[in-house]
């Protein structure tokens, strides 16, 4: 089992902050927007995750790699974090099951990595400024040459990422034989999605982002579902303009994180870039429809606005809020069969509390 390198790193933020700390993963110079998440356990699930493309990751539990990785714990086919950022990168792993060590997982990964470097300062600072890009190199340890190298990298704002990590080709999940068919908008869908709805009786096919909605139908599906995926909203015309066809036919559609996004704005209600966004799976959040509480699985950095949805209150619904800084968590549209949740119910990884959801959008196809 190969120890992690001891070899000098740097993390440059935009505002020009530094942190030195040690070289992890792969050696190398990598960039993006950088994020935290506060999950204290999957960090694999975390990690290929597409719903990360393009940003820094750092991790606020202290020990990341402590039990290894595992080629079945993903939630896509590859690492989709532009490079991690952590307190503690563990080479050695207690867990017999796991097939081998983080290092050598991002080192066949061709992840970038920085570890020991104060990331309960780095949090604080993202929590206090905002939002911002950020790169780190293992092979470049001039300031002011990384500076150069940082200023090339686009904000995460008005950038669509979604057709980067979407499938190329159409596939099959789950069992022909199943009652339901759903039709899934890859923007970038999460493996454990697909699972939880073939275990409740759907036979899904998966479709590239930017497929015409006419072709989806030709295959005769009981219901849409739009799915999570990186990247901002607002430039997605074309995935708008299929939700926006998808509501004029009164189809069944469920919207998850990015897919919810995408539904609000088919509503006319407005998005928007978070000042850090939700990372983490203990997100408290309030079911108006039941009066329930639920502990949620939660990765986005934009929102819908709470303003427009009251506005519109004839034809839009909220239906959860965050109880932590009162954003909108769901939506419905009171006059088509159309809801979504900016949280992610299928929990991977995370509390299985929303659950629910999928079976909310079963009888929706059944009704």
């Amino acid at each position: 089992m190969q120890e992690s390198p001891s070899h000098p790193a740097l993390l440059l933020l935009e505002d020009g902050t530094v942190f030195h700390g040690k070289a992890a993963g792969k050696i190398g110079t990598t960039a993006g927007e950088i994020c935290f998440n506060t999950g204290m356990t999957g960090y694999q699930e975390i990690f290929t995750d597409p719903s990360y493309f393009g940003q820094m990751l750092v991790t606020t539990n202290a020990h990341i790699g402590n039990y290894g990785a595992k080629r079945s714990e993903t939630e896509s086919d590859t690492v989709k974090i532009a490079g991690l950022i952590c307190k503690n990168f563990n080479a050695p792993y207690s867990r017999l099951l796991a097939d081998e060590s983080i290092q050598d997982y991002f080192e066949q990964q061709g992840l970038v990595a920085i570890s020991d470097v104060d990331t309960r300062a780095i949090v604080r600072h993202i929590r206090s400024k905002g939002a911002m890009n950020a790169i780190v190199s293992s092979e470049i340890t001039d300031p002011a040459a990384l500076r150069a190298e940082l200023a090339k990298v686009p904000n995460m704002e008005g950038l669509e990422l979604a057709s980067a990590v979407s499938t190329k080709e159409p596939y099959f999940v789950g069992d022909p034989q199943a009652p339901l068919r759903v039709a899934v908008y890859d923007y970038g869908v999460k493996r454990n999605i697909l699972y939880c709805l073939a275990a409740r009786g759907c036979y899904l096919q998966v479709f590239p982002a930017r497929t015409p909605l006419e072709m989806v139908k030709a295959w005769n599906p009981h219901g849409f579902f739009l799915s999570n995926g990186p990247g901002d909203p607002a430039p997605m015309d074309y995935a708008v303009q299929t939700a926006k066809q998808i509501l004029e036919e009164n189809l069944p559609l469920f919207g998850i994180c990015l897919g919810h996004q995408i539904l609000a704005l088919a509503l006319d209600i407005p998005t928007h870039k978070m000042h850090h966004g939700h990372r983490g799976i203990n997100h408290p959040v309030k079911n108006l429809m039941t009066g329930r509480c639920e502990i949620t699985s939660q990765n986005h950095g934009f929102g819908v606005s709470r303003d427009a949805i009251a506005a519109a209150a004839d034809r839009v619904e909220v239906t959860h809020v965050n109880l932590n800084d009162g954003t909108v968590e769901g939506l419905r549209a009171r006059d088509r069969r159309a809801f979504s949740v900016q949280y992610h119910p299928e929990a991977s990884p995370g509390p299985h509390d929303a659950r629910y959801l999928f079976d909310d959008f079963i009888r929706l196809m059944e009704n």
